[in-house]
């Protein structure tokens, strides 16, 4: 059984689509990322960068302890090594697959989240227009390094459906929130919608969908903790033994 401390967003999605994918049994453990558990003593034993999703392996290839990974790109590709499934290890196909992977992690997860933190900002810290339109056109660009690689082959990293696909395809259905017009991308939209019609796809997508909640229903006051524990984070101090 896979433990996945798992929020509802593009990141954690990711892996539950793999997890459904593969047909791996798991449990969700919910982190409210809104709320700080992210933050708590417990989670950033599993993850010194305090951000979702983790994954624990309560039962390991050769047995052992339970096995702790962090960061969605290297939980997919743990998983995805464990069942032999979806990440080939010959040297040429794996390769194929782990770079866009890392492109995916990189690039365009990092600025797609930029893209849509500013565009939802508007100007309630002052004018944001340099902001959103340098991220709405960087994610324009992302757009077009896939749209021209499906235009060479199916599927990402070859012609074969992989973790590739699976970790990139979350970031891509707020198409719209990102400012970006989909019919400038006929390749990217073959693959996204194949991708849309696939089960797994659907109830990766669909998982924790109960556990969203409406932040402005919030009171004040922990609305305004909220967004103090969430927004412009330091470093955190080194324990003091």
């Amino acid at each position: 059984m896979i433990d996945l401390h798992y929020w509802p967003t593009p990141n954690g999605k990711k892996v539950t689509i793999l997890l459904e994918e593969a047909g791996i049994p798991y449990r969700i453990v919910p982190v409210n990322i809104g709320r700080g558990d992210q933050f708590s003593a417990e989670f950033l034993r599993m993850n010194p960068n305090h951000r979702m999703p983790v994954m624990v392996d309560a039962a390991p290839a050769g047995g052992g302890e339970p096995v702790v990974v962090f960061e969605s790109g290297a939980i997919m590709m743990y998983l995805a090594e464990k069942v032999g499934r979806f990440y080939p290890q010959d040297l040429r196909g794996k390769y194929a697959v782990t770079e866009w992977v890392i492109w995916q992690m990189a690039n365009q997860g990092p600025k797609s989240g930029e893209c849509g933190h500013f565009r939802r900002l508007g100007d309630r810290q002052g004018d944001q227009s340099y902001a959103v339109r340098r991220f709405t056109d960087e994610v324009n660009r992302l757009y077009g390094v896939l749209n021209n690689r499906l235009h060479e082959s199916r599927y990402l990293a070859g012609e074969d459906y992989t973790i590739a696909d699976m970790i990139c395809y979350p970031w891509t259905v707020n198409w719209q929130g990102q400012g970006q017009d989909i019919a400038e991308f006929p390749y990217f939209k073959r693959w996204q919608d194949e991708l849309a019609a696939r089960p797994a796809v659907q109830r990766g997508m669909a998982a924790g969908a109960d556990l969203s909640e409406d932040v402005s229903k919030l009171p004040p006051e922990e609305q305004e903790r909220r967004a103090k524990i969430l927004y412009n984070q330091r470093a955190r101090p080194v324990p003091v033994h």
